[in-house]
């Protein structure tokens, strides 16, 4: 018979069933979950910051009147090439334009156009006053010397003597004499008519060209001078320069009446600019 072990004595062993077990922590389902935020991260490419609006940069409004005014000119320095002394100036005008448009970022193609054409008539103004004193100096040595004629005592010996009686001649007062032309005027004349017979030039031209500063510098009163003893044909020096513009610039018959009467063209008189365009086309 065996015997129950007395209360209280010896040590008890706990059911290995309700021994305690490892519990998790208690979270609420219902709770929102905390995520971490970077404020100061870059927003996504193409998004802007919460609050803030794109920024738009206006275009900026650009003049084209030194562009605009520089092609002007440079077609008037164009048309006006042949002129001496005149197209260079009005061709360095346009220059000058062209280079402050360009300086300005205003329109490049205006610029270049009216700075190429500036400077070909600056070119050829210069170019046509070189050929103009090149053709006076050479016609001025081309002139040929007077030939003095000296008769020696041996042809004077050889002459026969004619004897006559004498006849009693009434005094005749002597004319007064004529007063010595200046050679300054002399020379002015010269110029004047290489001008008329070479260029084809009017006498209101002539006469700027012979007192110009840039031009021959004579004096007023030996450039009046000249153009007044001056044997031309202005009407023909206009037809020839009428059929010139028509040939070489393909000119309309109206817009060459204007460059011959123009103050700033040749400066023919109306009247010569008539004859010039009635027989343009003989």
């Amino acid at each position: 018979m065996t015997t129950s072990e007395p209360l209280g004595g010896g040590s008890q062993q706990p059911d290995p069933a309700y021994a305690q077990q490892p519990t998790a922590p208690y979270t609420n389902p219902y709770a929102p979950t905390a995520q971490y935020t970077d404020t100061t991260a870059p927003p996504p490419y193409g998004q802007q910051p919460y609050g803030q609006q794109p920024q738009q940069t206006p275009p900026r409004p650009t003049s084209a009147g030194l562009a605009i005014a520089a092609l002007i000119v440079g077609i008037v320095a164009f048309l006006m090439g042949l002129i001496p002394v005149a197209g260079a100036l009005v061709g360095i005008a346009a220059i000058v334009l062209a280079v402050l448009a360009l300086q300005k970022r205003q329109s490049k193609g205006l610029a270049v156009t009216g700075l190429i054409l500036g400077a070909v008539a600056t070119i050829a103004s210069f170019g046509t006053l070189v050929g103009i004193d090149a053709a006076v100096n050479s016609v001025s040595d081309d002139k040929p010397a007077a030939i003095v004629e000296t008769s020696t005592p041996a042809d004077e010996a050889a002459k026969p003597v004619e004897t006559t009686a004498p006849v009693a001649e009434t005094p005749v007062p002597a004319a007064p004499a004529a007063p010595a032309v200046p050679v300054e005027y002399q020379s002015a004349l010269i110029k004047a008519k290489s001008y008329s017979d070479l260029m084809h030039m009017s006498k209101a031209g002539i006469y700027d060209q012979l007192t110009s500063e840039y031009g021959e510098q004579f004096s007023p009163e030996a450039g009046q001078y000249a153009v007044d003893n001056l044997q031309a044909d202005y009407n023909a020096n206009a037809l020839a320069k009428a059929k010139s513009y028509q040939e070489t610039m393909s000119m309309s018959p109206e817009a060459i009446r204007d460059q011959l009467t123009s103050e700033y063209g040749e400066k023919f008189t109306p009247e010569e600019a008539d004859y010039a365009i009635l027989h343009l086309n003989d």
